[in-house]
């Protein structure tokens, strides 16, 4: 009897263990432009690799301009997703493919633009689960937007961490492919991160680059190996996300871009993991006027931007990461 109480007693200790373990894990949905150019690839695999960090509730993509539109968009996500054997784990979702404001006033319709994308972030924010959803929108804001203002309970349940804005500066690429959700977003009072770009300064994401020698030292021949054989968007069959991430530099380097990629997107996701590998500051929430940034120093509502990353530390835990997943010869 006491030997079965005792066991009894191991049993619900494990299971409460694996419980607060789960817990812990980020609760997250990815929304992407991912054939836009290929830091959008590295932060879904960045995601993938750290299982015990993120509990990637889903994928949903947005369309911005270079992805070869919606389908384009979600064609790529898909991509990743099969190389990590995920496509029954992981649901992926078409999301907007014009503005916010194109398709606001028809957010009460059947068929809405984006609508798959921003019911499935509706109802897994409203899920009664502890702690809020992060939102990742590595893209555009629009879906976030949408679905802010489809259902505008699911703010108290969400935390959205955006790659996105060159602030205090004006313009950058996700903002300007619709700078119409930006204010719905953060007007709403929604708990709300801005993780800057700042091209061709040291100070934000931009900063945060490999160069082809590391890419093929580090990440080409590397990580798990699928057991889908995937076409990727350049042509090409791979099995490992090593492989794909290597023949993506080198069709931007044919391309005419620099030798050194920024892998902008994947820092939303090493900062969650990580916050020490980069700087935040709060602010009373500014204003997006056009596509600058109007500070508003009386607003009670704040917001954080991040800035000063740890190039070193993000790119070598991705180093590792790809390494260690790696399987033996």
């Amino acid at each position: 009897m006491k030997k079965t109480y005792f066991l009894l007693v191991l049993l619900v200790i494990f299971l409460g263990a694996c419980n607060q373990h789960k817990s812990q894990k980020i609760r997250i949905i990815i929304d992407t432009d991912a054939n836009n150019e290929l830091d959008d690839q590295h932060a879904l695999a960045y995601a993938f690799l750290n299982p015990e960090v993120f509990d990637v509730r889903g994928v949903t993509v947005n369309n911005t301009d270079n992805g070869f539109g919606i389908q384009g968009q979600y064609d790529e996500a898909l991509r990743i997703i099969q190389l990590f054997d995920l496509q029954d784990q992981v649901p992926l979702f078409l999301g907007a493919d014009e503005d916010y404001e194109q398709i606001a006033s028809h957010i009460q319709e059947e068929g809405f633009d984006g609508q798959a994308a921003v019911d499935f972030i509706i109802s897994e924010a409203m899920k009664t689960e502890k702690g809020k959803l992060v939102l990742a929108p590595i893209g555009k804001l629009t879906n976030i937007a949408l679905a802010i203002l489809k259902e505008p309970k699911i703010v108290d349940k969400i935390k959205v961490v955006w790659l996105g804005g060159n602030y205090p500066s004006p313009g950058e690429y996700n903002l300007v492919n619709d700078n119409s959700a930006v204010n719905p977003v953060i007007e709403s009072g929604v708990e709300f991160e801005m993780v800057t770009v700042r091209y061709g300064q040291p100070t934000a994401t931009d900063a945060v680059r490999v160069t082809p020698d590391e890419v093929a030292e580090h990440l080409a021949g590397k990580g798990p190996v699928s057991k889908n054989t995937i076409t990727g968007r350049h042509g090409g069959t791979f099995n490992r996300f090593g492989d794909y991430s290597k023949d993506l530099f080198d069709h931007t380097s044919m391309h005419g871009y620099p030798p050194s990629r920024a892998l902008f997107d994947m820092v939303v996701l090493a900062v969650l993991k990580n916050p020490e590998w980069g700087t935040k500051h709060e602010i009373p929430a500014p204003k997006l006027v056009g596509h600058a940034w109007e500070d508003q120093p009386e607003n009670p509502h704040t917001i954080i931007y991040w800035d000063d990353f740890d190039r070193d530390g993000i790119v070598n835990d991705l180093f590792e990461k790809m390494e260690s997943t790696t399987p033996a010869n």
